[in-house]
């Protein structure tokens, strides 16, 4: 699924000064896994009971009617749901979704380990002092 822009609450993406920090782009990267992780959540609640609105699928999940209704935007764009008279349902083509996202997971996981590694590495010891910046 390709990286999807919402609008953004974080702090860090309100101000936009350049006085965040290079913690803004962290940060960029796990509003998207959190978004991911809220479409997934959506995508199996509507697989798992009959077709059902925005408003309850908001109330069920505990979640806010722009950003639920923003994830239903996504999912439909990619396929994986279609609206109905009675509300949002899935389509065929989430399980292409599914078998698409795993892969991705997989290689995400091994960049972040290995990330995590290079980070360790310049956290353990001490930094070497920088002159001129």
């Amino acid at each position: 699924m390709p990286p999807a822009k919402e609008p953004s609450t974080l702090p860090s993406e309100e101000t936009g000064g350049p006085s965040d920090g290079p913690a803004q782009l962290v940060e960029r990267i796990e509003g998207e896994l959190e978004l991911l992780a809220r479409n997934v959540e959506i995508l199996e609640k509507l697989a798992k009971s009959p077709p059902i609105g925005i408003i309850r699928l908001s109330e069920a999940l505990r979640l806010p009617i722009h950003k639920t209704r923003y994830s239903l935007h996504l999912l439909e764009r990619e396929g994986v749901i279609q609206p109905s008279a009675d509300g949002a349902v899935v389509t065929d083509r989430a399980r292409e979704f599914w078998t698409a996202m795993n892969v991705s997971l997989v290689r995400m996981e091994a960049v972040i380990e290995k990330l995590k590694a290079r980070a360790a590495e310049h956290t353990e010891g001490a930094l070497p002092g920088r002159k001129g910046y």
